[in-house]
């Protein structure tokens, strides 16, 4: 085994963040994954500014009701690749089986806590570990649970597409207003199609751009539920 192969090994084992970040030069070409760059950089920057909130929210979950303050469910990710991701826990239960009822308005499944977090996106925050260990990205189709995407996949020919890319904790569907429950095949096609186009139109300029608008469209709270 070559000297450089070990290294490499050793530092994806030690600094799992910078698995996918890519540094290499062919001659006189050299290429910078920037957007790899660019997650592992703002999602440690969002970690450290969002402690408070982190800290409260984990202190309110674990006071409302029994459980682990975080939910770990598995989703599929770039290339069809199981990862478990990471949220607060808002609901009594913890699905992560091959039946996954979608939340929905006035679930009973959700705790009090649970909706306001979800409403405010912020029991997806704990994703931003997920992006430092290169399973998601800041920006791309977001995630579904594994049995949804057996279930959708076989419904909707373009589905798959998602997955040429790294998932996201926003996208370019959820900045358009494709968030929450999915009732209807043509609903899900609907998203599907606004993050096949994001895979195919990808690029810094556009993941900046949805960035800035995640904020506002958080805020305005629509198809949270």
């Amino acid at each position: 085994m070559s000297r450089h192969l070990t290294s490499e090994s050793v530092m994806k084992a030690v600094f799992p963040a910078f698995d996918g970040f890519a540094l290499t030069v062919t001659g006189q070409s050299e290429r910078i994954d920037t957007k790899r760059l660019l997650d592992v950089v703002l999602a440690g920057l969002l970690l450290v500014l969002c402690f408070p909130v982190l800290a409260l929210v984990s202190l309110a979950v674990a006071l409302e009701s029994p459980g682990p303050v975080l939910f770990c469910q598995k989703r599929t990710g770039r290339c069809g690749k199981t990862f478990p991701i990471f949220k607060f826990r808002s609901m009594h239960v913890m699905e992560d089986d091959a039946h996954i009822k979608q939340a929905c308005k006035g679930d009973v499944r959700i705790t009090r806590v649970g909706r306001v977090i979800r409403k405010l996106s912020l029991d997806e925050l704990p994703q931003l570990i997920n992006v430092l260990s290169g399973d998601m990205s800041l920006v791309g189709p977001r995630p579904h649970a594994v049995a949804h995407d057996i279930e959708y996949g076989a419904a909707i020919s373009n589905y798959a597409v998602r997955q040429r890319v790294r998932p996201g904790i926003t996208g370019w569907a959820q900045v358009n207003g494709a968030r929450g429950a999915t009732p209807t095949i043509q609903i899900m096609q609907d998203r599907v199609n606004l993050d096949a186009w994001y895979v195919e139109h990808a690029g810094l300029a556009l993941d900046l751009t949805i960035l800035a608008r995640t904020p506002l469209e958080v805020l305005r709270t629509r198809n949270a539920h």
